[in-house]
């Protein structure tokens, strides 16, 4: 599966979510560790659903890049 991650930089670090998987998060100190932070959680996540067995969401979030005149 291909999930949409979001990844903001914070005060002191980076900070990522998951839109279609609330409540899976992760931080790191750079961005490259973000992500492979927030892909460990997502599967953390996903095992988490399958034992409680509840249904794992589907990707659905698009991520697009909008050009803007200011």
């Amino acid at each position: 599966m291909r999930y949409a991650i979001v990844v903001e930089k914070t005060e002191n670090n980076y900070s990522a979510y998951v839109p279609d998987l609330p409540g899976c998060i992760a931080t790191g100190q750079t961005v490259e560790e973000t992500e492979n932070e927030i892909r460990e959680a997502i599967g953390f996540h996903i095992e988490g659903l399958r034992e409680d067995g509840l249904t794992i969401p589907q990707p659905a979030s698009i991520v697009e890049y909008l050009e803007v005149t200011v």
